[in-house]
Order: C-alpha cells, then sequence, then structure tokens
C-alpha cells in the first residue's frame, strides 16, 4: 500500500508526501499526548513508509510551537495492573521500533515539550532538530514509573550513561542548547526555520545513494548491540551487498568522470 492510500484512516496524524519526503505532523488534541490509537497509527504509517517507493525519507514534527508530544495518555494508568502496563510499554515500543527499523532516513523536527514518549519517539529519529522553544525530559520517576517506551535503552546510547541517568532520576527537562550541548539534538533554530531546517537536511541526505543510506543505518543501529568483531562482520558483509548494485558502479563512475551521481535506488 502506498502512504497516502493510508492517510483517510488516519485520525491523529497529518500525512503529507512532496519530492519523495513524507512529513507525518502528530496531531492529537491535549498536546499530542500518545493513547493507543496513536501509537497504533504510528506503527502503521511507519510500517508502509517501508514498502512504499515513492517514500525516501520521513520528518516527523507537530503543529505550533508549544507541543511537540507531551507524553503518554496518563488518563487511563490507574486502571492498568502489572501485566497492562507490560502490555502498553510494548504497544509503544513497537510503534517506535517501526522508526528505528525503517532502512530510510528520518528526522525529527521538534518544536515544543518532547517529555517522556515524545523525547522518546524522537529519540527513535536518526536526527533531530530542535526549535529553540523545544524541552525535553523523561518525567516518569515522578509518576512512581518508568521510562518505558525505549527511553532507559535510547537515551544512554546517545548522551552516555552518567547523563542519561541523572535526566532520568532527577525527572529534570532541558532546554534546546542544553539538549544540544549533551548530544541529544543535533542541531537548534528558531521555530519558523524548524521545518524549513529538516526540509533542507533531507534533501541533502536524500541526493545521496538511497540504498548506501539504508545500509549505513542497518549497521549503526545493529552494530551498536554487537561486540567489535560482530560490528565489523555486519559492516563488511553490507559493504559487499553494495557493492553489487547499479548505484555503486554509478556513483564511483561519476566520481572518477568528474560529475554529479544519479542514483536510482538499484
Amino acid at each position: 500500500m502506498k502512504l497516502l492510500e493510508l492517510k483517510d484512516s488516519i485520525k491523529n496524524l497529518i500525512i503529507e508526501v512532496e519530492d519523495g519526503i513524507a512529513v507525518v505532523t502528530m496531531n492529537r488534541p491535549k498536546a499530542n499526548a500518545l493513547n493507543t490509537e496513536m501509537l497504533l497509527e504510528i506503527e502503521s504509517v511507519f510500517k508502509c513508509m517501508a514498502e512504499d517507493d515513492t517514500v525516501k525519507g520521513a520528518i516527523v514534527t507537530a503543529p505550533g510551537e508549544k507541543f511537540f508530544v507531551a507524553g503518554a495518555d496518563i488518563n487511563g494508568f490507574l486502571a492498568l495492573d502489572g501485566m497492562g502496563g507490560r502490555t502498553a510499554s510494548k504497544l509503544a515500543q513497537d510503534a517506535f521500533q517501526a522508526i528505528d527499523d525503517l532502512e530510510k532516513p528520518v528526522i525529527a523536527a521538534v518544536n515544543g515539550y518532547a517529555l517522556g514518549g515524545g523525547n522518546e519517539i524522537a529519540m527513535a529519529c536518526d536526527i533531530r532538530i530542535a526549535s529553540t522553544k523545544a524541552i525535553f525530559g523523561q518525567p516518569e520517576v515522578n509518576l512512581g514509573l518508568m521510562p518505558c517506551f525505549g527511553g532507559t535503552q535510547r537515551l544512554p546510547r546517545l548522551v552516555g550513561y552518567g547523563i542519561a541517568k541523572e535526566l532520568i532520576f532527577t525527572a529534570r527537562n532541558v532546554d534546546a542548547q542544553e539538549a544540544y550541548r549533551i548530544g541529544l539534538v543535533n542541531k537548534v533554530v528558531e521555530p519558523e526555520e524548524l521545518l524549513p531546517a529538516a526540509k533542507e537536511m533531507m534533501k541533502v541526505i536524500l541526493s545521496k545513494a538511497p540504498l548506501a543510506i539504508g545500509a549505513c543505518k542497518v549497521a549503526i543501529n545493529k552494530g551498536k548491540d554487537l561486540d567489535m568483531a560482530d560490528g565489523l562482520e555486519l559492516e563488511r558483509n553490507l559493504n559487499g551487498l553494495l557493492f553489487s548494485t547499479e548505484d555503486k558502479n554509478e556513483g564511483v563512475g561519476a566520481f572518477i568522470e568528474k560529475r554529479a551521481a544519479k542514483f536510482s535506488g538499484k
């Protein structure tokens, strides 16, 4: 199924595709709080992107300047027992893993509060660009809970274990500049420049060989869970596959001939 064919069945996301870039705008009333329906839609949309050759990359964002995602919808938490809490965690983890598993680049354009699940969905993306008004945090311990949508695993991998433990244990929020300093975000821009900056970066990425970008994403994401020897084996196996592609011949040929490469994704 093409992504735009899924569009009419999605209630909490606005989907637009232009020049191969899918812009997924989270648009649920009350600060984009993540409920079951929204999480299932996120998973469905990103799994669809994996099968849609017209989509080359994606940007995840939200309307306005106040909220990216303020967190999970906690209204139903009191009714959940231990098994219910575990099921809720898996639902969100599966949704965000669909972003991580997509062998196409994904940029989070974070425009406001990205708390709890909001920070966790941003971390599932490959690159994060923040508005100067963005605020990041994992406040779950304030509720007697823990980051459970991937936060305890992705945050340390991005900012290091000491800083991750500090932010999770204290539930302290950080602004965009501190998020940049600790490595949580890649770039900070003014609010009006946020989406244009994300699109500009995505256009640069999409000018490169798509199979190579996908292989790099797999090598980085899978390699972080391997020891060095196994990571290097994964790298050389993926590189071997790239050497058998038309894109390799085009890229190398263009370099030798001193011209711009025209990649086909084959």
